[in-house]
């Protein structure tokens, strides 16, 4: 029989990067938080890529940390390297990554785990859960009784995890872990629709196997620019990555193997990710190409490890050490770690409100892969969510909703719960329509009030965040009163930038629109510059050169608040309702969404179908 072992506000269920933050923001929230793991080893572990940001996911990393998560401030301080990624093109999808000690990541990760008050950390595998009057009961797989009023889902890959190396196939979480084998049983019980995703990752390398003079150098960028703009210490360039490619010979042994993957003998029936495929996928579905990028990236300043990004794979390990072999540098490769397909089990995430509550289990949240997403940064934006609407459910405070109007956070959630997902979700900057506005760079200014309004960035941060805020401000107001007088060194600088020279004085915020023109090479013909952070200089560059862009977005984005904020009954019926057609009664009676700006997205409601709930809305508000 289970043993009474305690009773808390706001269970977690796994420790991954959704575990992590939600656990974190509960407690830091004022609830006692229990998080359980299968291992204390696996906390806020890297399984695939050591590395943190990229095109779209810096931008989740940024807003996370304005809020007050820790993905950021951890990243920042286990940072072997990081780079601007499409510094060539426009400020909307310039994103940051950054390269990261695996160890030291989960390490600093545990400790401020370990140290943060209301919070206890817990091996233990979660086998049943049950609802109760008054929220839920947990049992551990050592027959541990644990009660909370709120559980948080955030398994990752281990519900019911399956491995897959060529025929080769067994129960396993990520890392050679165990499985969350039993959890599956009582979700069903609970009535949440689950299904199979697939992921992977390629193998581990020997660095002292790896030929590095046949492969291009990939450097980090001087100074490295850190998630955190808080973190009082900068992060270091202490490593650099590599980039070779696979050959010919490559792709004649992945055709000749095919029949031997997993993916293609039927064996794996998880969906796999649409925007990270195995190499063998890649062959496959791009056979016009000879050659597929291949990254070589270091775990960690303390260990020979290298990932192999672009080469994840499910084939055998005989047929993987051969095609790896044939890679430009790699010719005598060794392996540390195969590469392998992971099958697992995940909620579909139209079932969840934008709360990443349930809508049919009250205090039931899910986050991260558990949801249908794919990635750390992902996963760690959902948490910080479910972590935040499970402590304010707890304390009968309204949940906190992320618009997509003003987050990327919110354009993550709103289409994993209103659209849904039919294979691993992974974010992206095309998938929002304002990303002009939802910039890497302004991300503090966004999200850091609402931040603090909940109570998560204390005063002396939010007062930091103002002063940083204010300089902007202050900055911008100057670049338009100042005016520059016409000299030779100003013209011979203008004509270098291929923009035409001046005459007569022209105002500064004038030149700065100039496309080839740079804000940080005009200091020596703006003698009345003040002295400021390079990020100030560079945000106010761009909020001058793109403002006509972003004053058009901003009145999109008013248009689309006014929407969000028709909000619509939860006991709605939508049958009764005289005008709408019949495919958008059953899709809004499925998804019951919050707001008329939800509605919009879900598939099936047209444009008409918007106006006939505008009209019921306005009739009920006047009656």
């Amino acid at each position: 029989m289970p043993y009474e072992a305690g009773r808390v506000d706001v269970a977690v269920i796994g420790a991954g990067h959704a575990g992590c933050e939600a656990a974190l923001a509960a407690s830091r929230l004022g609830c006692s938080v229990e998080l359980f793991t299968i291992s204390l080893d696996a906390v806020g572990n890297l399984p695939c890529n050591p590395s943190i940001g990229g095109t779209a996911k810096s931008h989740l990393v940024r807003e996370l940390d304005a809020l007050g998560g820790e993905m950021g401030r951890v990243a920042d301080a286990a940072t072997i390297q990081s780079r601007m990624l499409n510094r060539s093109k426009g400020p909307a999808v310039q994103s940051l990554r950054a390269q990261v000690d695996r160890r030291a990541y989960s390490g600093l990760m545990k400790a401020t785990i370990e140290s943060q008050p209301y919070l206890s950390l817990r091996q233990a595998e979660i086998v049943t859960l049950e609802r109760r009057e008054d929220g839920f009961a947990l049992t551990t797989h050592l027959g541990a009784l644990w009660n909370a009023r709120c559980v948080i889902i955030a398994t990752g890959t281990y519900l019911s995890g399956r491995v897959f190396v060529g025929d080769v196939s067994f129960e396993s979480g990520p890392d050679g872990l165990f499985a969350a084998t039993l959890l599956s049983r009582s979700l069903v019980a609970l009535r949440v629709p689950l299904r199979r995703f697939k992921t992977g990752t390629p193998a581990r390398i020997h660095a002292d196997t790896v030929d590095l003079s046949a492969m291009e150098v990939q450097r980090g960028d001087e100074p490295p620019l850190p998630f955190s703009w808080d973190n009082e210490r900068a992060p270091e360039n202490r490593a650099v990555c590599y980039l070779t490619y696979t050959t010919r010979q490559t792709k004649e042994i992945i055709l000749a193997n095919l029949h031997r993957s997993p993916l293609y003998s039927g064996m794996i029936e998880g969906v796999g990710p649409r925007y990270c495929p195995s190499i063998e996928d890649k062959v496959v579905r791009f056979s016009d190409r000879e050659r597929h990028p291949v990254f070589l990236e270091p775990c960690g300043m303390n260990t020979k490890e290298m990932y192999v990004q672009g080469v994840s794979s499910s084939l055998p390990e005989d047929v993987q050490i051969a095609l790896y072999r044939t890679i430009s540098g790699l010719e005598r490769v060794e392996f540390m770690r195969s590469a392998y397909a992971i099958e697992y089990d995940c909620a579909d995430p139209t079932c969840l409100d934008a709360s990443l509550m349930c809508k049919d289990i009250p205090g039931l949240f899910g986050a991260g892969q558990f949801n249908g997403s794919s990635g750390y940064e992902e996963a760690a934006a959902q948490g910080l969510v479910a972590g935040i609407n499970a402590a304010r459910r707890v304390q009968g405070k309204a949940p906190v909703i992320l618009s997509r109007c003003d987050s990327y956070i919110g354009v993550l959630i709103d289409d994993l719960v209103t659209k849904g997902c039919a294979d691993p979700y992974r974010i992206m900057t095309s998938r929002s329509e304002y990303r002009l506005a939802l910039r890497l760079d302004n991300a503090e200014r966004r999200l850091t009030p609402l931040g603090h309004e909940i109570g998560l960035i204390d005063d002396a941060r939010y007062v930091r965040a103002l002063a940083r805020i204010s300089l902007l401000e202050r900055e911008l107001a100057r670049t338009e009163r100042a005016v520059i007088a016409p000299s030779d060194g100003l013209n011979a600088y203008l004509v270098s930038r291929e923009t035409s020279p001046v005459h007569t004085g022209v105002r500064l915020a004038d030149l700065i629109r100039r496309p080839t023109v740079r804000y940080a090479e005009l200091e020596a013909f703006d003698p009345g510059r003040p002295e400021l952070p390079s990020e100030i200089g560079e945000q106010a560059e761009i909020e001058l050169r793109y403002a006509g862009y972003i004053r058009r977005q901003t009145a999109q984005i008013a248009e689309q608040q006014r929407l969000e904020g028709k909000l619509l009954p939860e006991d709605m019926d939508y049958a009764e309702i005289a005008g709408l057609r019949l495919e958008a009664r059953e899709k809004l009676g499925k998804f019951r969404p919050c707001s008329v700006g939800q509605a919009a997205r879900v598939s099936g409601v047209t444009p008409a179908d918007v106006a006939v709930l505008l009209i019921w809305l306005a009739r009920k508000e006047s009656a």
